[in-house]
């Protein structure tokens, strides 16, 4: 596998559906929304989407949540431990911490691209590493429209003489909206954690697939959709085009009252461009 040796920058459009595609803890968990009224997407919730689906796809991953976790670790710190090298390290007051964070970005997908610190508690050693895939939020193409709906619930919480029905509190729904979001893959930093060709290919993968296996309450199955994946690909390392060039190639626009976005990437000289649908 080599090195990746040419810079990419992608784009992803999708559509949300009567669904929460990302709630506000400390707004109620309406779904997040700017002051003029655009919907958006934080880039956390994406990359928590991605690796998601790249552990569905096999791929060995860092940042596990709690209910996907598939090696029996309960914490960060057990899963970083669980590599013989890196526990070493760990608890040298000299380690190394290139060493250790090339060898982490070998072991998990997610070091690899996105980057990770690795800082824990009663440790002498702080790693950071810088991945090579960034990505921005997504924002919807137009102001979105929020439904909240008042929920209750028809059974005792705990064991009483009477039947209750307490208010529960409050779900909220986006009606209709498409968002876009962009990101680029830095081929200096991917020489740095070894991110490869074939690992570009799989994120391409998992972007494509974005909302597979993703279901739940807020975002019941069929509710997000991804559009289209537009993929770039530079015939250099640095690239001939600024990402900021690059992302306003494309534009998305909604006529009133319809369904389908209305997609146009307008060609740029010598670069090689790839428009997926989504699954």
């Amino acid at each position: 596998m080599t090195t990746l040796d040419h810079k990419i920058d992608f784009a992803v459009v999708f559509s949300v559906t009567n669904a929460n595609p990302n709630g506000d803890p400390l707004n109620g968990n309406r779904p997040r929304q700017n002051f003029e009224g655009f919907g958006e997407v934080s880039d956390v919730a994406i990359k928590r989407k991605l690796r998601n689906r790249l552990q569905d796809l096999g791929e060995a991953i860092f940042v596990q949540s709690d209910d996907r976790a598939n090696d029996g670790f309960k914490s960060l710190n057990e899963r970083a431990e669980s590599v013989e090298e890196l526990a070493k390290i760990k608890k040298d007051k000299k380690g190394n911490a290139d060493t250790f964070a090339l060898i982490a970005a070998q072991n998990w997908f997610d070091v690899r691209a996105f980057g990770q610190v690795f800082a824990f508690k009663g440790d002498t050693l702080s790693v950071g590493v810088r991945g090579p895939v960034s990505i921005h939020p997504a924002m919807s193409i137009e102001p979105i429209d929020i439904t909240s709906t008042q929920i209750t619930k028809s059974v005792n919480s705990v064991t009483g003489d009477k039947k209750g029905s307490d208010t529960m509190g409050m779900k909220h729904r986006v009606d209709f909206g498409v968002y876009k979001f962009v990101g680029s893959i830095n081929t200096q930093l991917a020489e740095k954690t070894g991110f490869t060709n074939d690992d570009a290919e799989k994120l391409k993968e998992a972007l494509v697939s974005l909302f597979e296996n993703d279901a739940s309450s807020a975002r019941p199955e069929g509710s997000l959709e991804v559009k289209k994946v537009i993929w770039w690909e530079h015939s250099s390392k640095l690239g001939q085009y600024s990402s900021a060039k690059v992302h306003r190639a494309l534009t998305v626009s909604l006529e009133e009252g319809a369904q389908e976005p209305k997609i146009v990437v307008t060609s740029l000289e010598g670069l090689k461009v790839d428009e997926l649908d989504g699954r």
